[in-house]
């Protein structure tokens, strides 16, 4: 889906989704500890599905190949 007709979700869904508490989010955003390019609109806050799954991917520890 095209990025711009993605639904955005809140901090508050955003955190359900990815198993992490709002809290935890809006720190990751003030310091910018990972990328998850939070759109700000006002004193809103929301995030694309498909920046937090790239943050998933991205943080999954993978065992080498024996």
């Amino acid at each position: 889906m095209p990025e711009n007709l993605e639904p955005l979700l809140n901090r508050k869904e955003a955190a359900r989704y990815i198993n992490f508490s709002p809290g935890t989010l809006a720190v990751w955003d003030c310091t910018k500890r990972y990328e998850l390019h939070p759109i700000k609109i006002g004193k809103s806050v929301r995030y694309r599905r498909s920046d937090l799954d790239r943050f998933l991917e991205q943080s999954l520890i993978r065992k080498p190949a024996k």
